[in-house]
């Protein structure tokens, strides 16, 4: 097993992301930041992990170029963190940033109608984060066909029409937040899962990560089935549902803002002694049960450098530079004991 030595690379993402801008919060599902990698061999359907810095000269414009991001939402704060990094970036380097994103992260429709309307501005590139990997594909065949680059962001596109991916390794990080449960639970007992989708590579990524490292690392510890919530109330609800079928039950894993918001509410409500909850991303709800005990940590993204990478990388491309396949945007693991510490502070939103 890899201990938590890939500190190291993710102080490296972080310290950037504590540098561009302090982060905002978010209201939906969103995502996680740093420390260390476990060393866990990955099953067949995980995804590689060739994440890199991006480097590279980054040419400024003149002010009259635009770059469109459609993000997964736009209310929620991790999805104004994001913004606020891309803004910085179009402000430092000289280009317009138009940042859209629907209701919440399950308007696929709406998206795409977003993602068609970027199109239809004629902006210089689009960063795009898809709430559905496949769905946008006719769409982004038109991008493709108009000469327009496009960067994926957050989560990756089933295409090859996106230059590059600027993401967290969402299933590193999952086998960081399992690696804390396991080390929580000293590696026995019953655990469940709330995840916040089916769809998305994120989603997929940070449901299976977490699987994987259980089964490689700890043999006595039961898995429950996986399940499905993508808003607070209704992770709420299957958390309850989970605790009250299982009667063993002695830890639950959220994987994201909303489904491990959902998860502490349960349990506000149950009061199962001895339950650990660990989640994914940050917020005001995660922040204050971490520091009040009821949940041992979460891992985070950097929201702010997400941003911020995104619209670089598209500077990039507009000017034709090339890309690596995916650009990592750090992860963190962060719990009471580090909570308030100058690295992880401004990764974390409420």
């Amino acid at each position: 097993m890899r201990s938590i030595g890939r500190i190291v690379a993710v102080a490296a993402a972080g310290t950037m992301a504590l540098g561009l801008a302090a982060c905002s919060t978010s209201t939906t599902p969103a995502a996680g930041g740093e420390s260390g990698k476990t060393d866990t061999a990955m099953s067949a359907d995980a995804p590689e992990s060739a994440a890199t810095e991006l480097t590279g000269e980054v040419k400024k414009g003149d002010g009259t170029q635009t770059i469109y991001l459609v993000s997964k939402g736009f209310q929620h704060r991790f999805w104004q963190a994001v913004k606020e990094g891309a803004e910085q970036a179009g402000k430092e380097y000289g280009y317009k940033v138009q940042f859209v994103g629907p209701d919440d992260e399950t308007k696929v429709t709406q998206q795409l109608d977003q993602l068609q309307a970027a199109l239809d501005s004629k902006p210089a590139a689009i960063g795009f984060a898809a709430l559905d990997s496949g769905a946008a594909e006719p769409v982004l065949q038109k991008v493709k066909a108009a000469n327009i680059p496009v960067i994926a962001f957050d989560s990756g596109v089933d295409s090859d029409i996106p230059l590059t991916t600027v993401q967290t390794d969402n299933y590193a990080a999952a086998q960081e937040a399992a690696k804390h449960m396991v080390d929580a639970l000293k590696g026995k007992g019953t655990v469940g899962l709330v995840c916040h989708d089916q769809t998305s590579q994120t989603g997929k990524q940070r449901c299976q990560g977490f699987i994987d490292y259980i089964k490689e690392n700890a043999p006595e510890i039961k898995l429950l089935d996986p399940q499905y919530a993508g808003d607070v109330s209704k992770a709420a609800d299957t958390a309850k549902s989970i605790i009250q079928a299982n009667s063993d039950i002695v830890g639950i894993y959220g994987s994201n803002e909303a489904a491990a918001s959902g998860v502490i509410q349960a349990q506000n409500e149950v009061k199962k002694p001895g339950l650990t909850v660990i989640g994914f991303d940050s917020g005001k709800t995660q922040i204050a049960a971490i520091k009040d005990g009821t949940q041992a940590g979460a891992v985070t993204q950097a929201p702010v450098k997400m941003g911020y990478t995104t619209v670089k990388a598209a500077i990039q491309a507009i000017n034709g530079q090339t890309l690596p396949k995916i650009v990592d945007s750090g992860y963190a693991w962060f719990d009471k004991t580090n909570i308030d510490s100058d690295e992880i502070k401004p990764n974390l939103y409420e």
